[in-house]
């Protein structure tokens, strides 16, 4: 059974369509276009979630008729959202005042642990101990080098 309310339905429904019409109106949509539909219904998946959960390489190796494609975008729908490393450069260069991307180690810790999702000062130093955070002499750090390792993993929760 499906937890999809009737309105998201209806939306997925309407996207679906619009590719069915592009694609010769048959019914089924290719499975080459899965992630281009879920970006139309403001999901942002990675290529690799898309493969993983039914999306093709290349045109023409399967198809999705609606009913196929709902489980699909309840899923991706479903999982939180990361974030990119683009986004978290952004938001961290709020903090950069002379734009040469560095933030003071003390700062960091106060975004982490008052903005946002909240995090403990365990849940911190366990990060910056998994990233091997290093300061430069004046107590700053790389941000860009943070967040590639942070996105890096471990994440000891998924399999």
């Amino acid at each position: 059974m499906s937890s999809l309310s009737r309105d998201t339905i209806e939306e997925v429904r309407e996207v679906f369509d619009l590719f069915d019409f592009w694609d010769g109106r048959d019914g089924d949509v290719d499975a080459f276009k899965t992630g281009d539909m879920l970006r139309c219904l403001g999901l942002n998946p990675t290529q690799a979630l898309i493969t993983k959960n039914g999306g093709t390489k290349a045109m023409g190796e399967k198809s999705y008729k609606l009913e196929e494609f709902l489980p699909i975008y309840e899923v991706i729908s479903g999982l939180k959202d990361t974030g990119t490393f683009a986004d978290f450069n952004e938001a961290f260069k709020t903090f950069d005042r002379e734009g040469q991307g560095f933030i003071s180690s003390a700062e960091m810790r106060q975004v982490l642990v008052s903005l946002g999702d909240r995090m403990t000062d365990e849940e911190v130093d366990e990060i910056v101990k998994c990233c091997d955070v290093r300061e430069d002499l004046e107590g700053n750090i790389k941000y860009g080098q943070f967040i590639e390792k942070v996105l890096a993993g471990p994440y000891p929760d998924q399999k």
